[in-house]
Formats: C-alpha cells, sequence, structure tokens
C-alpha cells in the first residue's frame, strides 16, 4: 500500500469521523504533497526521517509561485502529516509512527480581519437602500451576519421554523464540527427578519428567486457586490461580518468569555483573537 492508497482511506475515515469538507479537502492537498516529493513509496517505508526532510524542505517552505509559504500554512501542513501517520499506524499499515516527533511551529495568531467602523456604517447605508426582493434578502442576511456573528453555512442553513421571535433567540442547527445551539436576536434585527419573513410560515429564511436556499458561492459573490456599492477599499468576505461582530462585543464587554458564548465558540482561546485586536484600548491606555 503506497501513501496514495493509505490516503484513500484516511480521507474517508474522516468523512465518517464528521470532519468538514473543508477539512478533508485541506488533508488531501497536503498529503498529496507528500507523496510527490517522497515519490509515493509503500507507507511502511516511511519514516521520520522522511518526513522531518519533507517538512524542511522547500515543498512546504514554498508556495507554488515560489514566494514564502506562510508559518500558519506550514503548521497546516504539519497537522495534517501528523494526522495521516497517526491514523496509518493505528491502522497496523505502518510499524511506528513516523510523524511521531513534529511538532507544530510556535505562530503567533492573525488578528481577525474584521470590517472597520467605518466600512461597516458604509455597508449598512448601502443595504439600507435596497428595494428589489433579492436586494431585501441581502439586507437581511448580511444584516444577520453582522449582528449575530454566525458563520455564512449556519446562516444560509437558517428556517424560519428556527427564529423564536418570542424568546428573542434563533436556533442554530449547522453548526461548524456539528451539534446545535442558539444565538441571540437583538430587536433590531428580529424586526427586520420579521419584515424579511412576511407572511411565511415556514421554509429557508434565505431564498433566492427561483424559491430554493441560496448557496455560499452566491452569498459571497452578492456581498462583493454590495461591497464594491459601499465603496469599500479591498471589499468584504462574509467571515469579515462574524469578526466584525467579535470585535464590537469585545469593545463593549472586555469580556472574552461572553465573546466566546455569543460566537459559538468551543473553545475561548478562539476568542482571545479579539482582546489583542483593541488596538484603541492599548493607546488609551498608554496615554
Amino acid at each position: 500500500m503506497r501513501i496514495s492508497d493509505a490516503l484513500a482511506v484516511f480521507l474517508v475515515q474522516l468523512q465518517a469521523d464528521g470532519r468538514s469538507v473543508h477539512t478533508v479537502r485541506q488533508v488531501e492537498r497536503h498529503v498529496r504533497l507528500l507523496a510527490r516529493w517522497a515519490g509515493d513509496p509503500p507507507v511502511a517505508e516511511l519514516g521520520h526521517e522522511h518526513v522531518a526532510r519533507f517538512l524542511a524542505s522547500d515543498a512546504v517552505r514554498e508556495r507554488a509561485d515560489g514566494g514564502a509559504r506562510k508559518a500558519s500554512s506550514a503548521n497546516a501542513i504539519r497537522s495534517s502529516v501528523r494526522g495521516f501517520c497517526a491514523f496509518v499506524h493505528g491502522a497496523s499499515y505502518t510499524a511506528t509512527n513516523a510523524a511521531r516527533l513534529v511538532r507544530r511551529a510556535r505562530v503567533r495568531p492573525p488578528a481577525p480581519k474584521a470590517l472597520s467602523d467605518a466600512d461597516a456604517a458604509k455597508l449598512l447605508a448601502a443595504l439600507n437602500g435596497a428595494s428589489t426582493p433579492d436586494e431585501l434578502r441581502d439586507r437581511a442576511l448580511f444584516t444577520t451576519l453582522l449582528r449575530t456573528g454566525l458563520r455564512l453555512g449556519s446562516a444560509l442553513a437558517l428556517d424560519i421554523e428556527d427564529l423564536d421571535f418570542e424568546a428573542g433567540e434563533i436556533r442554530v442547527r449547522a453548526l461548524k464540527g456539528g451539534g446545535e445551539d442558539t444565538v441571540v436576536m437583538p430587536d433590531d434585527l428580529a424586526a427586520l427578519l420579521r419584515e424579511h419573513v412576511g407572511e411565511r410560515a415556514g421554509g429557508a429564511l434565505f431564498r433566492g428567486s427561483h424559491g430554493a436556499r441560496i448557496g455560499a458561492r452566491h452569498a459571497r459573490r452578492r456581498l462583493a457586490q454590495w461591497a464594491k456599492r459601499a465603496e469599500i477599499v479591498g471589499g468584504a468576505h462574509p467571515h469579515q461580518l462574524r469578526h466584525t461582530c467579535g470585535q464590537r462585543i469585545y469593545r463593549r464587554t472586555k469580556d472574552v468569555l461572553v465573546v466566546a458564548s455569543a460566537l459559538l465558540h468551543r473553545s475561548v482561546a478562539s476568542a482571545a483573537i479579539y482582546a489583542r485586536a483593541d488596538r484603541a484600548a492599548v493607546r488609551a491606555a498608554m496615554g
């Protein structure tokens, strides 16, 4: 069994474990990179020396265009290789775990790429000018992302039945990593969503002109159009709206526990990036 053969089995295991499509595809790219670099030998011949030389090679240190690969991207490759080697050892395809000595490089987590206050205001101002059915749907969708911090996939999976206007909550059934939870629905967002839903009693909350639920690619394209209309330099991406929400909550509360709860983070550590991003507080403290 060669590395590529073992990879095919590993990918099935990842899918069975409920890992996201993004994760499965990323692991596939990284392990195929290892297989190409090594010449796709039998996986039983893969030793920790091969893995170390691979991780120190230009295949990992450089991008396909020859530029330097980011340390965080190299860490992602390390994680994929560690997971693969642990699997083939656990499945008895190899006598030892070839990546048992691999450690992730210590990398400072990047600051969240949120919209500035000015750009967020410009986007909302542009959305307030919505008039057509598709534009009004966009206004409801992107305001939901800004006000709740939901991931795009979670928001697009919402049904009208998930809205609890009496409790002021939204049930989220499509979470990263599975499971379900609830997020707070602020009063202004509740009013907007009531208007958006109208007389509909059920079905997809955000749907296209054809009546079906819209997809993530279409939503990203629509947001890019709104960002252009709002004259936001560099455009906007749906995940920026999540970061914008997280940054706003931290500025108001200075409490990462509140941010983690609001954004449905599984770990408080994931919310710590918003504390680091508050440069205004650092300037005020230093005078």
